[in-house]
């Protein structure tokens, strides 16, 4: 399971400030506190700071690898602030995210394919979220055909199957299992969500938010965007991926045990 540490968010209360100061300290503990729990990349998102993007988010980027030497998720849908996060980037990087719109593609892509990165693609086309699966997977499958066709490798592409909370529909849950299911069996791709979006507007989010990764994973689901601060979440991926027949022998949940990271 491709884990990607949420947690450096502008939108996040406890982020924006550290980012209107420039508190590396803080970043770095929090970029570091993600990587020791499980996170393979840091997701660096500095999108509140709308003038000040670009400047932000190659910041976080040093701090982020200069404390970790862990990949970043780079989370931004501003073609001038990707690019500068990569001009800095060490490795190879992941794009979190790209769409069917035109203006969003033209400026985003041509960096995937110059830097070598991963790219997250949403399963929407540029008239919104798709209600139904079989819609969400027609879009990718136009989607993945051109990013292919620009030049960047199936290998390398994340679908994202579009989590939205169960508080504005009930159904909202079952539509993203059944995408991912779709992708990861039709179109052989690997699928990546944003999983706390599942819980939102509800009380006991953790608690939605971990059942909600057990039936994803279940469905197919290979990556996902989490706290991996949250034990109980992440020990729960350990237990999947061996009931899944994702461990071999068991044994990232052994030393998992070992390392006393499998207590509540």
């Amino acid at each position: 399971m491709l884990i990607v540490g949420e947690l450096i968010n502008s939108s996040r209360k406890s982020i924006q400030p550290a980012l209107e100061s420039r508190d590396e300290q803080f970043i770095r503990q929090l970029a570091r506190r993600q990587v020791h729990a499980g996170a393979s990349y840091v997701d660096v998102n500095a999108g509140t700071f709308v003038d000040a993007e670009p400047e932000i988010l190659s910041w976080l980027v040093e701090v982020v690898q200069g404390e970790t030497g862990a990949p970043c998720s780079i989370d931004s849908s501003n073609p001038r602030a990707i690019e500068a996060a990569l001009a800095v980037h060490r490795g190879r990087a992941m794009v979190n995210s790209v769409t069917l719109e035109d203006s969003r593609y033209e400026g985003i892509v041509p960096l995937v394919v110059r830097y070598g990165c991963k790219i997250v693609g949403l399963c929407m086309d540029g008239s919104g979220i798709p209600a139904t699966a079989a819609e969400r997977v027609r879009a990718a499958r136009t989607l993945v055909e051109r990013l292919t066709a620009d030049g960047v490798p199936s290998g390398d592409i994340y679908l994202d199957p579009l989590v939205q909370p169960l508080a504005t529909g009930t159904g909202n849950g079952v539509v993203v299992l059944e995408t991912i299911g779709l992708v990861t069996r039709e179109m052989g791709l690997q699928c990546i969500c944003g999983l706390s979006n599942v819980s939102y507007g509800l009380p006991a989010r953790k608690l939605i938010n971990r059942a909600f990764l057990v039936l994803a994973m279940g469905a197919g689901l290979g990556a996902a965007i989490v706290d991996p601060l949250d034990r109980q979440l992440m020990a729960l991926i350990r237990a999947s991926e061996a009931l899944l027949d994702r461990d071999p022998s068991c044994r990232a949940f052994l030393a998992a045990f070992r390392r006393g990271e499998l207590e509540p």
